[in-house]
């Protein structure tokens, strides 16, 4: 049943035994941590990107 949706619950349940209930927390977390780019508007820089950026794709949006 290797790659299917069946498949994947069973090995989420098996993780969950064999390395406790926050198995996927743990390692989520671990890769939050691992990080080192700080994201989009890192910086003082990285925020009057974001925030010009952001007023342009705002003033072209398609919503009313």
């Amino acid at each position: 049943m290797a790659g299917t949706a069946h498949g994947g619950r069973l090995a989420a349940q098996k993780n969950k035994q064999r390395y406790g209930s926050d198995f996927y927390r743990t390692i989520g977390a671990k890769g939050g941590r691992s990080g080192r780019t700080g994201g989009f508007a890192a910086g003082e820089q990285g925020r009057k990107r974001a925030s010009y950026y952001g007023a342009i794709g705002g003033s072209i949006s398609r919503r009313n």
